[in-house]
Order: C-alpha cells, then sequence, then structure tokens
C-alpha cells in the first residue's frame, strides 16, 4: 500500500491572500488538512486562513498541542498527533499540516515533524515556506528589515530575559516574536538598552483588530497572543 505525502504548509500571518500559490495549489487538492488548535478549544486561526483555499469535502482533522510548559505533557500530545497524522498517510491520502507563519520558525509543525518521521519513516513530507509575521509587521509600517552590512536578530519573548538583553546587544536591528506574555518586561527592557525609540509594536496582523504601534507607551500591557516587536536600531531610529 502507498504512502501518502504530508505537506508542512505555512499559511501566513493572518490574511488569506498572504497564502502562496503554491500552498494554496495544494489545499485545494489535498484529502486531509490537519489544523493546530489549543487543546482548551478547538479554534485553529490557521484553518480560518485557509477556508478560501480548501477543495469541497476535504477532511479537517483538528490536533490539540497544550498550552503548557509541563514537559511529559507536551511530549504524550506531540506523540498522539504524530500517530494520528501517520494513520492518515498509511491510508493513502495525502495531508497537509497548516502552520501560521512559517513551518520552521517557532511553530508546531517542528515539534510533529521529527515524531513522524521516527513513526512513519517511509512517508513523503514536502515543506513550503509561508510568510511571517515579522515581514508582514515590516510591510504594514513601511520599514526597511536590515540591509547592507547589517544584521537581523529575532528574539523570543518568552526566553529569558538576560539572555536576550545580551543577544540585544550584538544586533543592528531584532525581531522579538512571542511578545505577549512579557510586554512589560520587554518594554522596559528596551528603554535599558537605549533600543526603545524607533521601535515598532505589531498586533493582529491580516485580521480584524491590527494594529502597529510606533511608540512602545501606547502599546497595550497585556497583549493578545499574535504581537510582535520591529527594535529599532541602536541610534533610536528605525528604517
Amino acid at each position: 500500500m502507498s504512502v501518502g505525502t504530508l505537506y508542512g504548509l505555512g499559511v501566513g500571518p493572518g490574511d488569506p491572500e498572504l497564502v502562496t500559490l503554491k500552498a494554496a495549489r495544494i489545499l485545494g487538492r489535498v484529502d486531509v488538512i490537519l489544523a493546530a488548535s489549543s487543546t482548551k478549544n478547538d479554534y485553529s486561526l490557521s484553518l480560518d486562513i485557509v477556508r478560501p483555499h480548501l477543495r469541497p469535502g476535504a477532511e479537517v482533522i483538528r490536533l490539540g498541542f497544550p498550552m503548557t510548559r509541563d514537559q511529559g505533557i507536551l511530549d504524550a500530545a506531540w506523540e498522539e498527533n504524530a500517530a494520528r497524522a501517520a494513520d492518515v498517510l498509511k491510508s493513502g491520502r495525502d495531508a497537509a499540516f497548516i502552520t501560521l507563519g512559517d513551518p520552521l520558525l517557532y511553530s508546531t509543525f517542528g515539534y510533529l515533524l521529527p515524531r513522524l518521521r521516527s513513526i512513519l519513516p517511509q512517508a513523503p513530507v514536502s515543506i513550503v515556506p509561508g510568510i511571517t509575521s515579522f515581514q508582514a509587521a515590516a510591510a504594514a509600517a513601511g520599514e526597511v528589515l536590515a540591509e547592507s552590512g547589517e544584521n537581523l536578530l529575532i528574539l523570543s519573548g518568552v526566553a529569558d530575559e538576560a539572555r536576550n538583553r545580551e543577544l540585544l546587544g550584538l544586533a543592528d536591528r531584532a525581531v522579538i516574536l512571542k511578545a505577549y506574555r512579557n510586554f512589560p518586561a520587554i518594554r522596559e527592557m528596551l528603554r535599558r538598552e537605549g533600543r526603545e525609540g524607533g521601535t515598532i509594536f505589531a498586533t493582529r496582523l491580516g485580521i480584524e483588530g491590527e494594529r502597529v504601534v510606533r511608540e512602545l507607551e501606547d502599546a497595550p500591557d497585556a497583549p493578545h497572543y499574535l504581537s510582535l516587536c520591529l527594535v529599532g536600531r541602536r541610534n533610536g531610529s528605525g528604517g
């Protein structure tokens, strides 16, 4: 029996028109859509994004990913989700795992892929890159991310603050993703490091409630999960 192909599709930051042509073509023909969602509910933003591109009758399977730092719970969920994906592929059907942004950058796909390869190593896997949230933020703000000999650093807002501060000192430009959980501390860190000026806060890009804020004082203390910062240059300027 032939094994189906798993497609890891980045579906962009939120706007269905930012799904790539290749991803849209695959979405229009695969048998099964694998959509990650929180175990607390069945909602999947990535599924909302791709709905205009799905073929009629495509089966949607929601895979629960718990929002916890308990490694035992996480491992069990990842193993279960990989097993469900493997069952689909064993039936000979192709499946698309859809993920916000890019499938290989802070994505649930990155947790599923090695486990699937362990369970079903013969399964073909094809990965389609997607537009990231920080690319969409830069476009919305008209902000140059980096040019000439500049470097661009990607930081996680949920990482250790001391480590982020150390790395920020090496960066010409930086992006702070996952800026939702510790935003007041992130804002204060940027002030202390002299990087508040020129920093742009962006949230809910491409969906209802999108905001692009050029003064960090105007950004909410408890922002939405889909929030990030484009960090200004050391001289306090933007692009």
